[in-house]
């Protein structure tokens, strides 16, 4: 086993892959793998939380799997949740130790709720100790998170530290958060809101999209909204530098800063050389998917085969709880 600290984290196979996934924790978690013990979830039990269709989850959750690998990500950190069910089990145990009222005050619980009133899950609501559950699970030492995520870290490690007092001994290192340089990129339609699938088509580029899709999207972006303080950068002018620091362009980044600085900025040379960066990624990586693409089967299994060599660590965690816990073997 690898002494390096552990990593996990994960995705939910919703959505298209946008250049705020893969600034906020793809292309984070690509570099991480190099110096860390790196698990990396597709995390399809999550995407139950909400309303969903079975055949549609399926096919999501092959695609962001392909996604991943195109990105850059190494086939033997990458598993699917659903095929490691000690992910479940240990959330039933773990729910056990986990405070009513705490889950009661997740934010997110309470915004994702009021997106579909009629129908609330409780899965939606106790989800936060699932996602506890996928970090125990692999004893992690941190986990990459943005600022959103802060609450629900924060109630894993007060789970971690109930159990390990009930034990009378560490079982679950306490996690910290990895904050990611690119906490969240915002739409650049609107860049007051994070950018997301959920708002339509005009408030993500997908990292997949053609090139003259991007670059359109680029030229089409809010810079001044209006209201901004005088010698204030606007949102949409930061979202744009953002996005030009998060494509590796810092020789751009810095010239171009130069010249918001002295007042010569062109907000047409800004958006051109943002294009550029983001075509030059999105081309990157759909060469890479193309190549995957010649044998899907191939890649299936190795992602299968990648879940159960993960999946050993998992259960042997779950043994030693169970023992603990007085569970009958």
């Amino acid at each position: 086993m690898s002494q390096r600290q552990t990593i996990l984290s994960g995705i939910q196979p919703t959505g298209k892959l946008h250049f705020g996934r893969y600034f906020g924790a793809i292309e984070n978690w690509k570099r991480l793998q190099e110096s860390y013990d790196c698990v990396y979830m597709v995390a399809n039990y999550h995407a139950m939380s909400m309303p969903f269709e079975s055949r549609k989850l399926a096919e999501n959750t092959w695609e962001i799997c392909f996604n991943l690998l195109a990105c850059g990500i190494k086939p033997e950190n990458l598993f699917i949740q659903s095929l490691i069910p000690e992910h479940a089990e240990l959330n039933w145990i773990l729910n056990c130790f986990s405070s009513y009222g705490q889950l009661t005050r997740m934010t997110q619980f309470k915004d994702k709720g009021a997106q579909n009133e009629d129908f609330v899950s409780a899965g939606l609501f106790t989800y936060p100790v699932l996602q506890a559950a996928d970090i125990l699970v692999y004893k992690a030492d941190l986990v990459p998170v943005g600022k959103d995520q802060e609450q629900h870290l924060e109630l894993t490690r007060d789970i971690a530290q109930r159990f390990n007092n009930f034990a009378g001994k560490e079982v679950f290192p306490v996690p910290e958060a990895l904050f990611t340089k690119i906490a969240k990129v915002m739409s650049t339609a609107d860049p007051n809101r994070k950018m997301s699938a959920s708002l339509g088509d005009k408030h993500h580029i997908d990292v997949f999209a053609d090139e003259s899709r991007i670059r359109k999207q680029i030229r089409s972006a809010v810079t001044d909204t209006g209201g901004e303080d005088a010698g204030a950068m606007s949102p949409g002018v930061a979202n744009l530098f953002s996005l030009l620091e998060a494509a590796g362009q810092t020789e751009a980044h810095a010239s171009l800063l130069q010249d918001y600085e002295s007042g010569n900025l062109r907000y047409a040379d800004l958006k051109e050389t943002v294009a550029e960066g983001l075509v030059a990624i999105s081309q990157g990586i759909q060469e890479n998917l193309k190549e995957l693409k010649q044998d899907r089967r191939a890649v299936k299994d190795q992602i299968k085969q990648s879940s159960w060599e993960i999946r050993k660590r998992a259960q042997e965690t779950v043994k030693e709880v169970k023992g603990i816990c007085g569970l009958v073997r």
